[in-house]
């Protein structure tokens, strides 16, 4: 241990020898008063509903698509490309969201049309 008495703050003596306390630095002055920059505000472009629909319908149809031969994915694909020219300019917002639901609606929308051809192909033939 060192020579010196452990800080009050410090009653094991922990601290270091070659690092003898130091005592805290005075507070920086506060700036003088006068005028302050007037805080920016950025202002969103408003989210495209057609988005938010187009993101929820891919939602749904990942869910219940298989019950429903696809159709709320069908939907999806078809709101999504709305918002995609809604969205392309920057007026609005929720590009992501309508690419998201394009994303899910043909994730689901390719398949189910695929069964839907071959149910109606076979159920066509049985009959």
């Amino acid at each position: 241990m060192s020579d010196m008495p452990p800080h009050p703050s410090d009653p094991y003596g922990t601290q270091p020898s070659d690092h003898p306390y130091q005592p805290p630095q005075p507070y920086q002055p506060v700036p003088p008063y006068g005028y302050q920059p007037m805080p920016m505000y950025v202002q969103t472009p408003p989210t495209s509903g057609v988005a938010t629909a187009s993101m929820v319908l891919g939602i749904i149809g990942l869910f219940i698509g298989w019950c429903s031969f696809g159709l709320p994915s069908f939907i999806a694909v078809i709101t999504g490309h709305t918002a995609l020219r809604e969205t392309k300019n920057g007026q609005k917002g929720g590009h992501g969201m309508a690419v998201a639901g394009l994303i899910l609606g043909y994730l689901v929308g390719v398949p189910a049309a695929i069964f839907d051809i071959l149910y109606i192909a076979a159920y066509a033939s049985s009959g």
